[in-house]
């Protein structure tokens, strides 16, 4: 037996560490994978990978702390040591202390943000410490990133299991109507605000709104319900109901509905329908294909109104590029035609349908993780009976607090 430890010691710390790896993950036998990682490490003390193994194998035997210090080494000495920071958090879960594997988590991404790996474990770590929220805002994030990923949308469909999160959005919108539509226009830019309070159930959001605008010299409101509740991980949907009293402001009713679907390889799709009543009923079919790529997001999407002898349509293609979260980005809008989504949908209630061009921006911001700031430009133009060619340009601000 002497001469077999004698043997075992003339061996290279190389071998020595293969042979304590083997009975370690192979043979299961921990006091050998220990006996031969504690030679080896006598041979070459600062092997990273050798303390990292013999940590596997203090925490294999429920010796946590020994596995703490031997990690506390490695980590002095490179921070940024993934092995390491990916088995301490690995260990703080093992002692059933998430939050402890969350402080760790932390420490990985301030070396590897946006990793993708990292975030996921963030995700699940504030899942697990049962912070909801702020896992159902990382998740999302995650999502928008890497869309592809499997595990992340089986852990995002339990977040929103628990996730409460309320909103209060405020907004306002100012439009511009050139000298070549009539006074009743151009004399009077409208202005549009709303408020809304949104509130998250384990369904899907549900929102509030009360609109104001004063357009064609007059002012008026509108209440809406608006509600995205989810069917199942691949398909969600969009419904929205409105009324006011206070015509051509706004319509008397607008109702719509839309079914989603998250499709494999990052597509997605929707059919739905809206329905504006002003003097008479307006029936809008739309749809739309998107995919994400990377950081980007491309759609397109149609709008179709029959009529009684033409079917008017639009078309809007969006390129949306995000930054950090769901909630930074940038995106332009090219297209032709009016959506009855968009503050200038009353003007689909006039009997022409014209051709139209527009560009429309958008840029997002996340503030401290709790505001959300949008700032919105649109250029429109469009054709005009016995008229040249009218130029809208419209400006808006959203400011959105989330708790």
């Amino acid at each position: 037996m002497a001469g077999g430890v004698l043997a075992q010691a003339e061996l290279s710390p190389a071998e020595l560490f293969r042979r304590a790896r083997l009975a370690t993950f192979v043979q299961k036998d921990y006091p050998e994978a220990l006996r031969l990682v504690q030679l080896a490490l006598q041979k070459t003390p600062d092997n990273a990978p050798m303390r990292i193994l013999l940590s596997r194998v203090y925490m294999l035997t429920n010796k946590r702390e020994e596995a703490r210090e031997e990690l506390d080494i490695v980590l002095k000495r490179n921070p940024q040591n993934r092995e390491a920071l990916n088995q301490y958090i690995e260990l703080e879960y093992a002692a059933t202390d998430p939050a402890a594997a969350l402080s760790y988590i932390n420490k990985a991404l301030e070396f590897y943000p946006q990793d993708e790996e990292y975030m996921l474990k963030k995700a699940q770590a504030l899942y697990d410490v049962k912070d909801y929220p702020e896992a159902f805002i990382l998740i999302n994030d995650i999502l928008v990133r890497y869309p592809h990923n499997p595990e992340a949308k089986a852990l995002a469909t339990q977040i929103r299991t628990f996730a409460s999160l309320d909103q209060i959005t405020l907004s306002y919108d100012f439009f511009y109507f050139n000298k070549n539509y009539n006074s009743a226009l151009n004399e009077t830019p409208w202005h549009i605000a709303n408020i809304a309070y949104g509130h998250r159930t384990n369904r899907g959001i549900v929102i509030g709104r009360v609109n104001y605008a004063n357009r064609f010299g007059s002012s008026g409101l509108q209440v809406e319900a608006e509600a995205y509740p989810r069917i199942s991980p691949r398909f969600y949907s969009y419904v929205n109901v409105g009324y006011s009293g206070n015509e051509p402001i706004f319509p008397r009713f607008r109702a719509g509905y839309s079914l989603y679907a998250n499709l494999p390889q990052s597509y997605e799709a929707d059919l739905g329908l809206r329905y504006l009543r002003f003097s008479s009923a307006t029936w809008i079919y739309t749809a739309s294909a998107g995919k994400y790529f990377s950081n980007y997001w491309f759609n397109l999407r149609t709008y179709l109104v029959p009529g009684i002898q033409s079917l008017s349509h639009s078309y809007t293609f969006t390129t949306r590029y995000y930054f950090d979260t769901a909630d930074d980005f940038l995106s332009v809008a090219i297209g032709s035609g009016i959506s009855p989504d968009e503050n200038r949908s009353i003007l689909l209630d006039r009997p022409q349908q014209l051709s139209s061009r527009k560009v429309d921006v958008w840029y997002s911001s996340r503030i401290n993780k709790v505001n959300v700031l949008l700032l919105t430009g649109t250029w429109f133009n469009e054709a005009q009976p016995d008229r040249a060619r009218g130029t809208q340009l419209s400006f808006g601000i959203m400011y959105q607090r989330r708790f």
